[in-house]
């Protein structure tokens, strides 16, 4: 019963504090003076995605056994395919549920295109950047080498090239609307600089806290439900360990900034197919059994429908919602692989 209540308080947690972060980053983006979807690729994706980062590091650089480091393997390999799936799924739905709200109603299935030509360009550029990159992860698990590991330096250099693109862009336009006053500084028209880092940094730490506690409850709670260790790693996990992107989707969709939402998932799926692969790279053998081959397939066929979507400047949200059935592929196809 315990591990179900902290379940409950863990997700609770992690949504108050993502609410304190997209507050404090989107005025962090504006004391840095970077583009507004900036805001969503690089200050919220990294600031989410760190501290997973840092536990893939931890688990490849200490792990006790070759087992213990492939850990970090899975979860280079997890989050994106949780963040292509889920993240836009559950981004989807809840657009369904705003425009249903404030009755919204159109001929197209799942209602009118999100954005214009330029948001789907936009948006499409970051799917394209990802594919080739997870394409090469894949191929390099696949294959056995002398010199393998020191590919895992490209894996930085490329996101490098990325990060510096993302916040040399500038602004692309539309409205997101104004900034909310900061949390910690509700009455102070413009919040002080450091304040608005603290607040940052809080909801960070409180995210990376809850987020671990919330995975190590999975772990518990599967067995109670009857799941081998292997199919809460492969299949609840990863949405656990996304469930920060996730949420800060959710909660800037309700404020009406989908753009920032779309580019946070676009920017986290970016550093998970980077940062995490240039680790395990340098620090494990990066050898893919059948359960990450098969979680890698369906993560490049659901970025190929997004990017066809993109490009057709077809995107509604019915369709994004759809991206979620990709992880129900998944689930399908994995009972026979670890049977």
């Amino acid at each position: 019963m315990i591990p179900f209540v902290l379940l409950v308080v863990c997700a609770v947690a992690i949504y108050l504090s993502c609410e304190w972060f997209v507050n404090a980053v989107e005025w962090l983006g504006r004391r840095l003076d970077v583009g507004k979807m900036a805001v969503g690729t690089i200050l919220a994706a990294f600031g989410t995605a760190l501290p997973e980062s840092v536990v893939t590091l931890v688990a490849v650089t200490t792990g006790e056994s070759a087992e213990a480091r492939n850990i970090g393997v899975g979860a280079a390999l997890g989050g994106p395919l949780a963040l292509a799936t889920v993240a836009y799924g559950v981004t989807g739905a809840m657009l369904l549920l705003e425009r249903r709200r404030h009755r919204e109603r159109s001929a197209a299935p799942g209602g009118r295109a999100l954005g214009d030509e330029q948001d789907m360009r936009r948006l499409a550029k970051d799917q394209s950047w990802f594919l080739p990159v997870f394409a090469v992860k894949i191929a390099l698990g696949l294959v056995a080498f002398a010199v393998k590991p020191v590919l895992g330096l490209l894996f930085f250099a490329v996101y490098a090239v990325y990060f510096w693109r993302e916040i040399r862009s500038g602004d692309d336009g539309g409205d997101d609307g104004e900034l909310e006053p900061l949390k910690l500084q509700p009455s102070a028209a413009t919040p002080a600089t450091w304040a608005v880092v603290l607040q940052t940094l809080a909801a960070v730490a409180v995210i990376f806290g809850a987020s671990q506690l919330f995975v190590r409850q999975l772990d518990a709670i599967g067995p109670m439900l009857g799941l081998s260790s292997a199919v809460t790693a492969l299949l609840l996990s990863p949405v656990a360990t996304e469930l920060p992107e996730i949420m800060n989707a959710v909660i800037w969709v309700r404020q009406g900034k989908t753009r920032l939402a779309l580019a946070n998932i676009s920017g986290a799926m970016m550093i998970q197919a980077t940062v995490p692969s240039g680790l395990g790279l340098l620090f494990t053998d990066w050898e893919f059994d059948g359960a990450l081959l098969w979680a890698g397939l369906v993560t490049m066929a659901a970025v190929v429908y997004l990017l066809l979507t993109m490009r057709a400047h077809r995107l509604t949200p019915g369709r994004l919602a759809f991206a979620a059935f990709f992880y129900l592929v998944f689930a399908v196809g994995l009972v026979p692989i670890l049977g």
